[in-house]
């Protein structure tokens, strides 16, 4: 019988958990899931990529497009037009996370409801908590 080893908590660089925890920031932050999503139908045009996400600036497009890049998850084309054509699509890596996107998505759809619930009842029964 095998036993998964407890890790110590990330204290220095060379711990096992502060890769993981680095990656779980990137893909884990509400925009880098938005915008791979969006991608893994295709490829985008940036203007395309802003307007099918409500909410974001042009600035934290343009952030999280870079540091996806950065990460290997999503490869830019820039065509010598002019103006500059720009398009954006997943790496081969970036589109093995598109099935664990997609279980994380219906685990939130199946379970948003309960989890409103547990909050309401959770807000309810401690009315001067700052949690949000």
């Amino acid at each position: 019988m095998a036993v998964t080893p407890v890790l110590e908590p990330c204290g220095d660089a060379a711990h096992p958990d502060c890769g993981i925890r680095d990656v779980l920031d990137r893909i884990g932050d509400k925009w880098s899931v938005l915008v791979i999503v969006e991608l893994a139908s295709g490829v985008r045009r940036f203007r395309e990529l802003q307007r099918a996400i409500d909410g974001i600036s042009q600035r934290m497009l343009t952030l999280t497009v870079r540091r996806l890049e950065r990460d290997g998850l999503v490869s830019r084309t820039v065509y010598p037009t002019v103006p500059a054509q720009v398009t954006y699509e997943l790496t081969e890596r970036g589109n093995s996370l598109t099935m664990l996107v997609k279980q994380l998505a219906d685990w939130s759809a199946e379970h948003k409801d309960a989890i409103g619930a547990s909050r309401e009842l959770y807000d309810h029964q401690n009315p001067d908590h700052q949690i949000r």
